[in-house]
Formats: C-alpha cells, sequence, structure tokens
C-alpha cells in the first residue's frame, strides 16, 4: 500500500469532496487546518471560509511580483513564516524557528522549490505551485558536525543551477535568515545577496481577499477561546486555587481545538505582576478583586496571527477609581489612534497624531502604538514620537494592511496596568476593526 494513502472517509458527508475553503474533505488529509468544531462556529456566526488555491496563488504571485519589481534573480527564504507564506506548508514551526532545516527559493519566473526535513518531502505536495521538493537546507551544526561547509557548498550549487535556469543567471539574490556557512557559500557561487526580509515583510503587509477572510474565521476562533478563558477564570479565581498558568492554560487548549497552532509569548499576568508589563504568566495564584491582564500573540486557524489584549477586573467589589480611569484611558487612546487610518496616511503621520497619554503613564508606555499583524506581528511598526526614528517607515499606508492598535495605561510605581489591543483592517476607505470582544465592564465604571 501507498504509504501516502489518504483516507476517503468523510469529515462531513453533506459538504461533498471538499470543505468550505477549498481544502480536501479527506478525514486523513495532510495540511493542516481547521477542525470540524471551527468549521460548525464559523457557519453558525454566518462567516465566509477563505479560497485556500485562491489565498495560495495570491501569496505566490506577490512575492515573484516583489522580486521581479527589484530587479532579482529570486529570493531564498529560511524563516517559517516566509516558508509558510510561500507555500502554505509548515514542518515542525517552532524546531524549525531554532534547527533551520527548511528553505524556500522563488524564482523570478515563479519556479518553487523547497528543501524539507529529509523524510517529508510530501507535507508541501497538496500545493501545486511548489514545483520541487528536495532536502538538504541544514546547515546548522547540531546537524551537520564540522562537515557544515561542505552541505552549504552542495546547497548553494542546487541554488546556483536553478537559478542559472529559471532567471537567466541573475545572480542578485534575496535572503532572509541564512546560516553564516551558507551566506558563506552562496557568495563563494558568485551571488550578491540582497535583503530578503524587505521583500518579505512588503510582501506580506498587504492581505488578499481570501487572507482577510482566514483572518475573520481566525479572528473568530480565537475571540471564542478568549471567551472560555474568561470564563473559567470567572468561576475558578474566588476558590483561591488558580494560577496564572491554569488560565492561560484554557487558550492554549482552546486554540488548538479549533485547528490553532501556537502562542508566541506567555503574556498574562495577574494583580501586582501587571506591573512593570511583560512578565510572564506564570505560577501565581491569582486573587479576587484584582486585575488579569493578557495579549494573545496567538498564532490561530490557517497560521493566521491573532494578537488582541484585555484587562479584566475578577471579582465582586468595584475596582478602585484610579484602575477605572486608566481603563477608559486606555480604550480612548487605542480608539482615538485607529480613527487616523486609512488608504495614503503616511506611517510618521500616525506617530505625529498619536493620543496623548498622561504623563504618569508615559514611562511605561507600550514599545509602539501600533504595529503590523498577518503571519505574525509584522512590518510595519508604527513608533511613539519619542522613539520614532527619521526615515525608517517613509511609507504610506495602502488598502489590505492590518494594524495592531495597542494601549498599556501602566502608572510608573504603580501596582497595576491596563492592557488593550485591536486588530484593524485598512479598507478602502477607512479602516474596520476586527476585534469585537468588549472591554470589562467593571473597569470601564459600569
Amino acid at each position: 500500500m501507498n504509504s501516502h494513502y489518504r483516507d476517503t472517509r468523510k469529515i462531513d458527508p453533506q459538504l461533498g469532496s471538499t470543505l468550505a475553503d477549498g481544502s480536501p474533505n479527506d478525514n486523513n488529509r495532510v495540511e493542516i487546518g481547521p477542525t470540524q468544531l471551527a468549521f460548525d462556529e464559523w457557519r453558525a456566526a454566518g462567516l465566509q471560509m477563505p479560497n485556500l488555491e485562491a489565498m495560495r496563488r495570491y501569496r505566490w504571485e506577490r512575492l515573484t511580483r516583489h522580486v521581479v519589481d527589484r530587479g532579482y534573480g529570486g529570493i531564498l527564504m529560511f524563516d517559517p513564516l516566509n516558508i509558510r507564506y510561500a507555500t502554505d506548508s509548515t514542518n515542525m514551526q517552532l524546531w524549525n524557528t531554532h534547527n533551520p532545516f527548511r528553505a524556500v527559493l522563488v524564482c523570478a519566473d515563479g519556479y518553487m522549490v523547497i528543501w524539507d526535513y529529509k523524510n517529508s518531502p510530501f507535507l508541501s505536495e497538496f500545493n501545486p505551485l511548489v514545483r520541487e521538493q528536495r532536502s538538504g537546507a541544514d546547515l546548522f551544526y547540531f546537524d551537520r558536525g564540522d562537515k557544515v561547509d561542505v552541505a552549504a557548498d552542495v546547497f548553494s550549487n542546487e541554488v546556483r543551477a536553478l537559478i542559472a535556469e529559471h532567471s537567466g543567471g541573475n545572480m542578485r539574490l534575496a535572503v532572509d535568515k541564512i546560516m553564516l556557512h551558507g551566506l558563506r557559500a552562496l557568495e563563494a557561487q558568485g551571488f550578491e545577496i540582497m535583503d530578503g526580509e524587505e521583500v518579505t515583510e512588503k510582501s506580506r503587509s498587504i492581505k488578499g481577499p481570501d487572507e482577510i477572510l482566514a483572518m475573520r474565521c481566525a479572528s473568530h476562533a480565537c475571540e471564542v477561546s478568549v471567551r472560555a478563558m474568561e470564563d473559567f477564570a470567572r468561576a475558578a479565581v474566588p476558590g483561591g486555587q488558580t494560577s496564572e498558568d491554569d488560565i492561560w492554560a484554557v487558550l492554549h487548549a482552546e486554540n488548538i481545538k479549533r485547528g490553532g497552532e501556537w502562542i508566541e509569548t506567555r503574556l498574562l499576568a495577574s494583580g501586582q505582576r501587571t506591573n512593570p508589563w511583560f512578565q510572564e504568566c506564570g505560577p501565581r495564584i491569582t486573587q479576587p478583586n484584582e486585575i488579569i491582564a493578557f495579549d494573545t500573540d496567538l498564532i490561530g486557524s490557517y497560521g493566521i496571527c491573532v494578537d488582541i489584549s484585555r484587562t479584566w477586573w475578577v471579582g465582586d467589589e468595584k475596582p478602585r477609581a484610579d484602575m477605572i480611569y486608566a481603563m477608559q484611558h486606555a480604550v480612548e487612546h487605542i480608539q482615538t489612534n485607529m480613527q487616523m487610518l486609512k488608504p495614503g496616511v503616511m506611517i510618521p503621520e500616525l506617530s505625529a497624531g498619536t493620543h496623548v497619554l498622561d504623563a504618569q503613564y508615559q514611562a511605561g508606555k507600550y514599545g509602539c502604538l501600533m504595529h503590523g499583524v498577518g503571519l505574525c506581528d509584522e512590518w510595519p511598526l508604527v513608533a511613539y514620537p519619542d522613539h520614532a526614528v527619521a526615515g525608517a517607515y517613509d511609507y504610506p499606508l495602502e488598502a489590505g494592511m492590518v494594524l495592531c492598535v495597542e494601549a498599556l495605561v501602566s502608572p510608573e510605581g504603580g501596582d497595576f496596568s491596563i492592557k488593550l489591543e485591536d486588530q484593524v483592517l485598512v479598507t478602502e476607505d477607512g479602516f474596520e476593526n476586527l476585534t469585537t470582544y468588549p472591554f470589562d465592564a467593571a473597569l470601564m465604571g459600569d
């Protein structure tokens, strides 16, 4: 029997051979994706599913066009999220971030080759835009020892031959992230190495119609998962035995149950651990009548990042007046700042026009006031005026960009912080806030 035989039993016999997003209605399909629970919830919410074939073609065409527009012979990618963007395939994503064994080359004519783990070339065969599956891009010391230079030479020769065949020998090659021996080997082949991160970040910054549909679905799945986490926290915290980790684990579990993938950080804290912000989620037992704040940083369905933040007051007592004021100030901050979002606005204008936090919150404000988002936190970053670097982001907003609008209201020397964040789509005539999760009523003073 073929070792890659796919079971023909259907997930949902009412749908026929394909699911609502065009993927196989096959109970043993290779590509990862949303679960039946997610599909059921999205249908109940009236959401339209993305067409994955169209989404993959849109991304491939954008990457190829960006390569051609810059006069490059191709782009060679090692970053697992850039590989996901190019191929929509995954393989041990987190392990791959620190043991880079995958690579993808997109040539100027669009010809796309993936180097994958030697035992798993089949993981990208579902996507016909990936024309070849190879192995041999693992150029890290653990895997190659003292002969990593030999492996790098073999790999670089393959890249040179592909560029000669598909890009007319154009030796200007964009590369995003590469191990040292790989870089040296490519340069020894005569390649002029260009900035691949600039290519991929600009490519990924404008979402196509199906990417936006995928993000709407991912956002819904994230918010349902956050609701489960909030319900658990409100029920469990009064018992006095519930840790921050117990609460955070609910979000992880609910994300995975819907076909989500991982959470990038551990940003949930309670009580005085919210100030200063960026203390990581830990074993502290949460107490009634205190704040719980979090930042999802969640890689959800379809590999889409949903990066939202909320702050809750958990308890029967009323929050202090300074907490209510800080919450209202944070809401005003993000809602005022997102009003600036529309096509044509220059990124430095967003910095200059920001809502200004009170003096007591300036030292503890967030590291940026907005940032792009797609498969993860992405270009561009919108800095606060006192952190802006002239010339770093002199670009206009365009329809199809998605920005996370941030607020961290953290009193200097205080015992709490308010963390809020909404995910916002730039539209043809303004913006649409994709985040619907409510603000905590008690902290709003209701």
